[in-house]
């Protein structure tokens, strides 16, 4: 009896064994010598080396994190503020699932896909910050932690996060390899996965900044608040949205030979309506840092170098962007948009890095600054997730139509 199990290939005619079909999309598509692959290949090679060393010889090896200062550049910009850019997959899967807004169905998968391996490389990322990797379990089962603990907490949510976008994006895996009785098993798990997904995204969004609660004594006062739960959560809608127009942007020119023409014309619509969300959100934000601020009576320190930081990143990474979706929304310019997204996003990483890296512990004598090959190592994840989503990108059906016969089920 034959057990071989098979695929539809590309033009849903002919069949051979799934290995073999794997085994030949394994091979590149597309021009290898590209300006992003010549940049890009050195230095993931180079922080490989260092990955290397960083596990053989200890964190202490390549990293300048103390006992004083343990989370540096690695959670502060990996994870922290990688899982604020994240964020665009549960607010997308909210409208299209639970309140029907079809128009950004064609921008699903794309987001949960953006949104899965964000959490996947993030979460190795992780894994290169402790000291002890294996112990990564601890916070899972509540060891030494116990499960009051934010960090019981915040893992549960990564673990099964990750579980649920998987679930979510499944049906394209499905489709790919033309397994139709399983996509339609999967298919019928995305609502629930979604449900899930959000609730245990709104929930983790806001975990992290619960994480930096205890460190008062630690952080600048103009970043800490008991609210900055609040404002992580608020953050990470405009964050996650303004990835989904930068990273849509890109890709509809990129990979503009998998996009419909339906699908061309709709991007338009969905970025100018997505502006409106992040201008909303990014008032919300905004007005909720005044409160805090003037809760906080933080005045003396506006006179600051601090204070002068703190005013550019709230003048000129908050307020100004959300002058610019407002303006580019009632404009209709695309252009604006685009630039007030950009923005934004580095308004978020200047944000996210002032609790956990500039602000933290800034007025200890000796201050935490990131080796440059904590900096490489941050590149590299960062460039082997673009090589990843770019791989899939280009052989699963992520950009482009569904096959006929996963509509008919």
């Amino acid at each position: 009896m034959n057990n071989t199990s098979y695929t539809i290939t590309k033009d849903h005619n002919t069949r051979k064994p799934v290995w073999k079909f794997l085994v030949s999309e394994l091979k590149p598509k597309g021009k290898i010598f590209t300006p992003f692959n010549i940049i890009s290949a050195p230095v993931i090679l180079l922080g490989i080396v260092i990955i290397v060393i960083r596990f053989a010889k200890g964190i202490g090896s390549v990293t300048n994190l103390t006992q004083e200062v343990p989370w540096g550049l690695w959670i502060g910009f990996d994870v922290v503020t990688g899982v604020a850019f994240a964020g665009g997959a549960y607010v997308i899967t909210f409208l299209v699932y639970i309140l029907n807004i079809k128009k950004y169905k064609s921008i699903v998968r794309v987001t949960v896909l953006n949104g899965f391996l964000a959490y996947v490389f993030y979460a190795g990322a992780l894994l290169l910050d402790l000291g002890r990797p294996w112990n990564v379990i601890n916070p899972i089962i509540g060891n030494n932690f116990g499960v009051s603990s934010v960090l019981f907490l915040v893992a549960w949510h990564f673990l099964l996060y990750m579980i649920a976008q998987l679930v979510e994006f499944s049906p394209a895996i499905a489709e790919w390899i033309g397994a139709k009785r399983t996509h339609k098993i999967l298919s019928g798990m995305t609502l629930g996965a979604v449900i899930l997904g959000i609730t245990l995204s709104t929930l983790h969004q806001s975990g992290l900044g619960a994480l930096y609660l205890m460190a008062k004594e630690k952080i600048h006062p103009l970043w800490y608040s008991e609210f900055i739960p609040i404002l992580f959560f608020i953050s990470s809608i405009f964050a996650g949205l303004s990835m989904v127009i930068f990273e849509g942007s890109i890709s509809q020119k990129v990979f503009s030979d998998q996009v419909s023409d339906k699908n061309h014309k709709a991007h338009n619509n969905i970025v100018l309506s997505l502006s409106k969300i992040c201008t909303v959100t990014l008032f919300v934000y905004f007005f909720l840092q005044i409160l805090t601020f003037i809760h906080g009576k933080n005045w003396m320190y506006l006179n600051t170098p601090m204070g002068y930081w703190y005013l550019t990143e709230m003048l000129g990474f908050v307020l100004l962007p959300m002058i610019l979706f407002y303006y580019s929304f009632r404009k209709q310019s695309l252009t604006l948009i685009k630039i007030a997204s950009i923005l934004t996003m580095l308004g978020i990483i200047i944000n996210r890095l002032n609790i956990t890296v500039i602000g933290f512990r800034w007025d200890a004598a000796t201050h935490y600054i990131p080796s440059w090959m904590e900096i490489v190592v941050t590149l590299t994840v960062l460039f082997v997730e673009i090589w990843v989503f770019r791989w899939i990108i280009r052989r699963l059906p992520v950009l482009s139509e569904d096959p006929n016969w996963a509509n008919k089920n």
